[in-house]
């Protein structure tokens, strides 16, 4: 195996140094597959190694005079080898030290990705545990439903997450892969041996039929899945944001000391960080329609995706990581507010229960049709009103109380019945 370098944080692993180095690296993978297979000298590929070298600057230099990188980055590259550089680049095309050099970038990228998003695992495992019995209010469009725990909320950011880590284990197969196969991909000019044993020491598997260029769905299929990354992580962010409301007020983005919220209005308490990460998800599917685009190249290969790739590709990575830095921090300081839960659940006098009602209704023998007038018609008479209390109204419901006695009016107010089966959801995911 060839020295790895050390992995630096995100934003290092695209910077012209780090891409450079990548490309040094892929140049001398195929010297020593060259050389194990008798093609060039031993002794020329230990002077390459001990000699070759680039200053990035001087790669710029000479790039601005032959407009070619690859050309500007082995002239450099000779200037610190001498004639033992003959060696280097020996039957390749330019996109084979390309793509096979990005193929490092995207998979080192991944890895840091990769340990980010076990952090906001972790984070979320943590709170969820901490609040399987904390009693909430479920919604749907928007509007009061039935009773679950908060944690059973965050049960389910979990196993969006973990579906993720999945996703993303799998993508560092498929982008993990490496091209040795000169131009237009015939092998012509290099044999296939070379690229398999280069690519096992840079880590990489052999595409199975490139052109001059690895194929773009892998590339589109990257960045669709940071895309998705981000779409659950946005999906979040906005629950937050809604939940943090000042007429719901459940739970809040920690606030420092010294933390100002409006330049205008010293009580405010903005959700900013959930507002980040909802607009940088926006941006993330944006690349990931770039990336599509790029698919369609003429015939072997053309660079049209080039260009777009120098922006799509870092930000797409350089998002993700910090996305994901902001959820993790953001879920970890979470403040959550039970008792606000607990107001907001029993808004109107428990109108959240009016299933219970009905079902219990149903069971006692009464018409589903007429349980379900009775108990819309007390649940609307509730609804929406500073004294309104459904509980109340039913209780005193003659047409209920024939068929319910008073406990069984209580034991349909009760929210454990909406929990007995939620340790199947917490044991499938070990909460």
């Amino acid at each position: 195996m060839i020295e790895r370098y050390t992995l630096p944080e995100m934003g290092q692993l695209w910077t012209d140094t780090y891409k450079f180095k990548t490309w040094l690296q892929v140049e001398i993978a195929v010297c020593e597959a060259q050389a194990e297979l008798g093609k060039i000298p031993a002794e020329a590929v230990e002077e390459i190694k001990a000699k070759a070298n680039f200053d990035p600057q001087r790669v710029l230099e000479i790039e601005a005079q032959v407009r070619h990188d690859m050309i500007a980055f082995l002239t450099n590259v000779n200037e610190y080898v001498g004639d033992a550089g003959r060696y280097i680049h020996l039957g390749l095309t330019s996109s084979d030290v390309l793509d096979t050099a990005l193929a490092l970038q995207l998979v080192a990228s991944l890895n840091i990705i990769l340990e980010r998003l076990e952090d906001l695992i972790q984070a979320i495992r943590y709170q969820a545990q901490q609040h399987r019995y904390t009693v909430t209010i479920g919604r749907s469009h928007g509007i009061h439903a039935e009773p679950i725990t908060f944690g059973f909320k965050l049960a389910g950011w979990l196993a969006e997450v973990l579906r993720h880590r999945d996703r993303l284990n799998y993508l560092r197969q498929q982008i993990g892969v490496g091209k040795i196969s000169g131009a237009v991909g015939t092998y012509a000019n290099i044999d296939p041996r070379v690229e398999a044993i280069a690519t096992q020491k840079l880590g990489l598997e052999p595409d199975t039929a490139s052109t001059q260029i690895i194929s773009r769905d892998r590339h589109a299929d990257f960045v669709q899945h940071l895309a998705l990354l981000g779409a659950s992580l946005e999906r979040f962010a906005v629950e937050i944001r809604n939940l943090q409301k000042t007429d719901v007020l459940e739970v809040e983005e920690f606030f420092a000391k010294g933390q100002k919220g409006s330049s205008a209005m010293p009580h405010k308490r903005n959700p900013i960080r959930s507002e980040r990460v909802t607009g940088m998800a926006r941006i993330l599917r944006s690349h990931a329609g770039v990336a599509l685009e790029n698919v369609a190249l003429w015939h072997e290969r053309d660079i049209s995706h080039s260009s777009a790739e120098r922006v799509i590709l870092p930000d797409a990575c350089i998002l993700s990581h910090f996305m994901l830095v902001e959820m993790t921090d953001l879920v970890k300081n979470l403040l959550v507010y039970p008792e606000n839960m607990k107001r907001n659940m029993n808004v109107y006098g428990g109108v959240v229960f009016s299933q219970r009602v009905l079902l219990t209704l149903v069971e006692k023998g009464m018409n589903r049709e007429e349980a379900y007038s009775i108990v819309q018609s007390c649940a609307h008479q509730a609804w929406n009103k500073l004294d309104g209390n459904f509980h109340d109204l039913i209780a005193k419901d003659d047409r209920v109380t024939s068929h319910l006695t008073p406990e069984e009016i209580e034991g349909c107010f009760d929210p454990q019945h909406h929990f007995q089966n939620l340790e199947e959801v917490y044991q499938r995911l070990g909460i």
